[in-house]
C-alpha cells in the first residue's frame, strides 16, 4: 500500500510502498484511510524535538471507513464495518489496569486517554499517512451525517483540544448559558485557534481573538464573516498594533478607579509558543479567571506568582481530550456548522504540504486520500 515515511529527522517524507496492516486483534479495528491532516506535532516530531523513534507512518488526526473489527470489539461503541469514524492519536492499547484507565470519566471500561503505556499513531506507532491504518475502537469517534473525511481529520486533535480546553477555561460545553462568558484565544488564527472562535461563538460566548501577521488576520476576518449573525461576538485583535489593556477598555469599558481587575475576559487560552503571547493573555483576564495553555515551548513560560495569588488566577494545562469529549465535539460541529478552513494535498504531495506550512499558511492543511 501507498505510505509516506519519515525515516531521518530534519529530512523530507519518504514515499514507499509498505505491507498492508494485518487482520485486526481483540480491540482494533482495521481503517481505509480517506483524509489525514497534518499538526504541529508532527512538525515537532519531524525536527527529532520528541522522544520517538523512526522510521514512522505521521499524522496524529485522521479519518476514514472501518474495514475489519478485531474480535473483542464492543457493540455498545456503535461500529460495524463500513462506518466511517475519526481517528486521534490518543491512545492505541492503553493498559487498562493504571490509574488513567480505572478512573477514566465516562470513557470506556478500561481505557484511559491519558495512559502512559499506551501508543501513540503517528507517533509511536503509524499513523495517518498510509491507506490503510490500525486504531484502537475504544479511540475513535463515528462521523455525524454533514461532516467529510477532510472535514473530520483536522477535528481529531485540533477539534478536540480546542474543545476541551473551553471546557477548562470555564465554558460550559453541555447546553448551559454562556451569554455573559468571555474567552481571550491567543494564537486565533492558527489551525487550532480559528476552530475554537467558532465553537466559542456557537456556544454563546464573547471572543477576543488576538493574532498577529497577515495570513492568521486575513483568516480570521473570514472566519468572523462566516459567522453571519454571530460575528459581532468576536472583537479581531492585532497584537502588533495595540496592548492588552487597551484591548481591555476597549471590549469591557473603562473600569471604575482602582477596580481594574473586575472587568477582563473570563477565560484565555493561550496556543503560541511564545513569550508574548502568554503575557498578552495574562493581561486581558480579570480577577478570578483561568488561563489554559495548550502550547509547550522547550524554555517554558515566565509567569508572575502574583497573578495568581493577588489576582487569584488559575493556571492550567489541557492535551487533547477524552473519547466522550470527542464525540461531543464532532456532533456539535456537525450540528453547528463548525469547520476548518483547509488547504488538500494529495498524498504524493505530502512535502509540498509541510512546505507550504513553514512558509506560514493559514488553516489546516490535509491530505485527501482521494485525490491523485
Amino acid at each position: 500500500m501507498r505510505a509516506q515515511v519519515l525515516q531521518e529527522f530534519n529530512k523530507p517524507y519518504v514515499p514507499k510502498e509498505i505491507d498492508k496492516p494485518g487482520p485486526p486483534q481483540g480491540k482494533d479495528i482495521l481503517i481505509r484511510v480517506k483524509a489525514a491532516s497534518y499538526c504541529h506535532t508532527d512538525a515537532v516530531f519531524a525536527a527529532g524535538s520528541m522522544w520517538q523513534d523512526l522510521p514512522r507512518v505521521g499524522s496524529h488526526e485522521f479519518a476514514g471507513e472501518i474495514i475489519a473489527l478485531g474480535p473483542d470489539v464492543d457493540a455498545k461503541l456503535g461500529l460495524s464495518i463500513g462506518v466511517d469514524v475519526g481517528v486521534p492519536g490518543r491512545a492505541y492499547r492503553p493498559c487498562g489496569e493504571c490509574y488513567e484507565c480505572r478512573e477514566n470519566d465516562g470513557d470506556p471500561e478500561g481505557y484511559g486517554v491519558w495512559c502512559t503505556k499506551a501508543g501513540n499513531l503517528g507517533l509511536t506507532r503509524d499513523g495517518g499517512f498510509e491507506e490503510y491504518a490500525l486504531a484502537d475502537s475504544r479511540q475513535v469517534a463515528p462521523m455525524p451525517d454533514g461532516l467529510t473525511a477532510v472535514d473530520t481529520a483536522p477535528l481529531m486533535c485540533a477539534g478536540v483540544t480546542i474543545w476541551n480546553a473551553l471546557e477548562v477555561a470555564g465554558v460550559n460545553l453541555r447546553g448551559g448559558d454562556n451569554s455573559g462568558f468571555s474567552v481571550a484565544i491567543i494564537g486565533a488564527g492558527g489551525g487550532l485557534g480559528h476552530l475554537g472562535v467558532q465553537f466559542a461563538v456557537k456556544l454563546g460566548c464573547k471572543v477576543i481573538a488576538v493574532e498577529t501577521g497577515d495570513n492568521a488576520l486575513k483568516l480570521l476576518d473570514k472566519v468572523k464573516t462566516g459567522l453571519g449573525k454571530d460575528s459581532d461576538q468576536v472583537t479581531i485583535v492585532d497584537a502588533g498594533s495595540t496592548t492588552p489593556e487597551d484591548v481591555r477598555v476597549q471590549v469591557f469599558g473603562t473600569p471604575e478607579s482602582s477596580l481594574e481587575g473586575e472587568k477582563g475576559a473570563h477565560g484565555a487560552l493561550i496556543l503560541p509558543e511564545s513569550q508574548q503571547a502568554f503575557d498578552f493573555g495574562m493581561k486581558l483576564l480579570r480577577n478570578h479567571s483561568t488561563c489554559v495553555t495548550v502550547s509547550f515551548p522547550i524554555d517554558g513560560f515566565r509567569l508572575q506568582p502574583r497573578d495568581l495569588v493577588f489576582r487569584h488566577i488559575k493556571l492550567m494545562g489541557v492535551l487533547v481530550g477524552r473519547n466522550r469529549h470527542l464525540r461531543a465535539m464532532l456532533r456539535f460541529a456537525a450540528a453547528h456548522g463548525v469547520r476548518a478552513h483547509v488547504v488538500t494535498y494529495s498524498l504524493e504531495r505530502l512535502n509540498d504540504l509541510v512546505r507550504d506550512y513553514h512558509q506560514g499558511a493559514s488553516g489546516k492543511l490535509v491530505v485527501d486520500m482521494e485525490k491523485r
